[in-house]
């Protein structure tokens, strides 16, 4: 089975809006070691940047993803206009053209463009679950609510995976 890390909207623009740095630390832990698992076994990781009003920015940093994710030289990016990254982008086409059956999503807002996007996979008949612990919001009570009516996988699941498809 082969495995497509989503990584949704890491962006200096974005994680101005985050309190809780501790919270930011932690998650980009969580992707990076999960996007490092899948790259060693060569799965597809894709970065994902909301460009919505990107013309309206007068700081061209402010797009930019975070440098606390890693970006891989195999990583695809991949620029949205919308909160599901699959509307009126390549991303299922990417998908498919790598071969990719399990989508894990992770992110930033768990609320609106992670739900969103995980939502356009399970619509477009890919398994499709929520990275355990790499997910953020400005509002905490969002992100237990998509533990309790979403997938999870944690990256102890996705190390035991990856460890069978090398």
């Amino acid at each position: 089975m082969k495995i497509g890390l989503l990584i949704v909207d890491m962006q200096n623009i974005f994680m101005n809006e985050l309190a809780d740095k501790h919270q930011l630390e932690s998650a980009c832990e969580y992707i990076n070691h999960v996007s490092g698992l899948l790259r060693a076994a060569e799965q597809t990781v894709i970065h994902i940047q909301d460009m919505e009003g990107a013309n309206d920015e007068s700081d061209p940093e402010a797009r930019k993803i975070i440098s606390q994710v890693s970006i891989g030289p195999k990583d695809i990016v991949l620029e949205k206009e919308f909160s599901n990254a699959f509307w009126k982008t390549d991303l299922e086409q990417i998908l498919r053209d790598q071969g990719v059956e399990l989508v894990v999503v992770s992110g930033f807002a768990a609320e609106q463009c992670v739900t969103f996007t995980l939502n356009g996979a399970v619509e477009r008949g890919f398994r499709s679950v929520i990275l355990q612990k790499g997910i953020l919001s400005t509002k905490q009570d969002a992100i237990s609510s998509i533990y309790r009516d979403r997938q999870v996988v944690s990256y102890s699941v996705i190390e035991f995976m990856t460890n069978i498809l090398k």
